[in-house]
């Protein structure tokens, strides 16, 4: 599917000066994937749109062109079918958006940690054991497991807290 412009109305969201946001206008989405806890867009060029969207953030599908709402609002991306609202229902305005240049900038961004849905036990048991930290900070390190992050941690302690018995 082809982005046919972004409209960022926050300048506090977007994180990056180079290369310009406008330079994602009119290429193509070739996949999605995830870092941790971003949303990466690979584009065409050689180009990634990477989402954070924090505790409170949040993508929503809207009729095309729609207009961002002001007090949330953070930026809209327009496709031809629908455009994709970036909001957050946040006064500390922590999400992020950048546009990174390059397979290495991604590398870059990613902080290490194991994959849940694909590691192995003899993995997970590893992680946890390589530092002498609770389990709750183990949990929530990204560098430890990626995308576990304080909620899905306390749900994991709380599951793990009715099978101890």
């Amino acid at each position: 599917m082809q982005l046919e412009s972004i409209r960022v109305v926050s300048p506090s969201v977007l994180r990056t000066y180079d290369p310009p946001i406008g330079e994602v206008e009119g290429r193509r989405v070739e996949g999605l994937h995830r870092i941790g806890k971003r949303i990466a867009w690979r584009m065409e060029a050689d180009l990634f749109v990477v989402i954070h969207l924090m505790i409170a953030g949040r993508l929503r599908w809207r009729n095309p062109g729609i207009a961002v709402p002001k007090r949330v609002g953070l930026a809209a991306f327009d496709f031809p079918d629908g455009t994709l609202v970036f909001t957050e229902a946040s006064q500390k305005k922590r999400a992020s958006l950048h546009l990174l240049r390059g397979e290495e900038e991604i590398v870059a961004i990613d902080p290490g940690g194991l994959e849940p849905l694909t590691m192995t036990l003899e993995g997970f048991s590893e992680a946890l054991y390589r530092q002498n930290r609770t389990l709750k900070r183990a949990l929530t390190d990204p560098r430890t497991l990626s995308g576990i992050g304080n909620a899905y941690s306390d749900e994991i302690l709380h599951r793990g807290r009715a099978f101890r018995r």
